[in-house]
């Protein structure tokens, strides 16, 4: 006899009905093979007085497993397990097996990408300080704007069209605004045709490579490059071919070179801050990619993602500002600008790119945030967007300067670097009679959390000892810690 005393304990402070709480349990029971199919279940007043509840819940319950199947009532005979269900092994009946466990291990095959694996995120919850590769302060986003206006745009009834699906090109108002927007700030000369919303650069950079690359074909990068970018092409099927980048920013005669030999299929650069070594590309090698181009017909993916943030001069117009012969993929977002958690990107491209881009898009994400999307449509109409870029300018320029020279003033023994002309980190090169390992151990132990995973800042060993160091996410308190913790580090080393 099935022990339903023991074995089926309700809790009536749960917010889930009693009734539904009982059929839970049974139907596990059942899937467990503890009632097997045939199985005679006690009765409506039985079960109600082993388990001291009323005999309307047992009814319902009973009446809602019928319902789903899981049990039948014979005329004159009484309430069975559904005899057509499939017979399960029971389980032992002891107390370990009697909890829900957690499925570790799948019992079916699929494809592991070891590659892609990044464990840098902590999940920690002392307090400690992060030191990241070039994020923007969260801390400063302009939430009372952005929830003021999301708030008001969601409870417009003449906008309850953004909950239902939308366009596979994003919003609309959205791409009219930054149409404008972009080809006033970026010099860029592009209309509705050529703009598709995403969610972030990053799914940018994956809807160019999936529509690019064919298997083996070839894809050029700097020396040094995002990591995350090359992983994307390698998933789409491309072979990686890598060419130097020093102070003028990728290489442009070796590009020459290397299309002289091989077909190359695109090439991506992060032209204004080179990443991860933050270098401008010059005005010279910027005219020559442009024309390698049209030479021999490749694709120039070009992610501007912090295009916002040069501190010595006005931003230099990205190379898509100069592309008269459709050879320029342009990718940016707002994650830089406001935070990391504002998921809106857009792709720039000829019209028949941006509608295949559209095609594909439907089948990995279908479309965005409307309701967001609306909303950064208001705030770049409003010029909150612009007056927020404006602002946090001033203030990561303010602690770059203070990052930079805190630095030198302390640990020019430890640390080699130039003070970026733009963007959200620093290039810190390391002492080669030290390691980064000892380093990143040591300021740990002090809660100071370095990247763990700083080779993959070399993944081609080219042994430069560097890394980047964010400093826009750390406010002057912040960065005083930092400096105080390494110095202490180095004086272990």
């Amino acid at each position: 006899m099935f022990p339903y005393k023991s074995s089926i304990l309700l809790n009536r402070k749960a917010h889930r009905n009693l009734y539904l709480q009982l059929c839970d349990q049974i139907i596990k029971h059942i899937k467990s093979g503890k009632l097997p199919p045939a199985t005679r279940l006690p009765g409506t007043r039985t079960l109600a007085n082993d388990l001291q509840i009323h005999r309307k819940t047992v009814i319902a319950a009973y009446d809602e497993l019928i319902a789903q199947g899981w049990i039948e009532t014979l005329p004159s005979r009484g309430t069975y397990v559904n005899r057509m269900l499939p017979i399960v092994n029971p389980a032992d009946f002891d107390h370990e097996n009697s909890k829900q466990k957690t499925t570790t291990i799948s019992s079916f095959s699929f494809s592991k990408r070891p590659n892609l694996m990044y464990s840098s995120v902590s999940f920690d919850d002392s307090p400690k300080i992060q030191i990241d590769d070039g994020s923007p302060d969260h801390r400063l986003a302009p939430i009372e704007e952005l929830s003021k206006t999301y708030r008001n745009i969601a409870k417009k009834s003449y906008h309850q069209n953004l909950f239902a699906y939308g366009s596979t090109y994003g919003n609309l108002d959205l791409r009219k605004k930054l149409v404008k927007y972009l080809n006033q700030t970026r010099g860029l000369n592009i209309s509705l045709d050529n703009i598709l919303i995403t969610r972030g650069s990053q799914m940018g950079i994956y809807l160019a490579s999936q529509l690019l690359f064919n298997k083996r074909d070839t894809v050029v990068v700097g020396n040094t490059n995002y990591l995350t970018a090359n992983y994307t092409f390698e998933e789409a099927g491309a072979t990686i071919a890598h060419i130097p980048v020093d102070d003028q920013g990728i290489d442009t005669n070796a590009m020459e070179a290397l299309c002289k030999k091989t077909k190359a299929k695109a090439i991506y650069v992060t032209s204004h801050h080179h990443h991860p070594t933050t270098v401008t590309l010059s005005a010279e090698r910027r005219m020559h990619l442009l024309q390698l181009a049209k030479q021999y017909g490749f694709a120039i993916i070009e992610d501007d993602y912090d295009y916002d943030f040069h501190y010595s001069n006005a931003p230099i117009l990205p190379l898509a500002s100069n592309d008269n012969y459709g050879n320029v993929i342009y990718i940016g977002g707002f994650t830089k600008i406001i935070a990391p958690a504002m998921r809106i990107g857009y792709l720039i491209a000829p019209k028949d790119f941006i509608d295949e881009a559209s095609n594909m898009r439907r089948i990995i994400d279908r479309q965005g945030d409307m309701v967001l999307e609306k909303t950064m449509a208001q705030l770049i109409k409003a010029g909150d967007i612009q007056r927020h870029t404006s602002k946090v300018l001033k203030i990561y320029k303010s602690r770059r300067d203070l990052f930079c020279s805190l630095l030198k003033e302390r640990l020019s023994n430890y640390f080699e670097f130039e003070v970026p002309k733009g963007g959200l980190a620093v290039w810190v090169t390391l002492n080669n009679k030290y390691n980064w390992d000892d380093v990143v151990a040591k300021a740990g132990s002090l809660k100071l959390e370095l990247n763990p995973e700083w080779r993959r800042y070399d993944p081609n060993n080219l042994k430069h000892n560097s890394i980047r160091m964010g400093f826009a996410s750390l406010n002057e308190e912040e960065i005083y810690k930092t400096i105080i913790i390494l110095e202490k580090v180095c004086a272990q080393l």
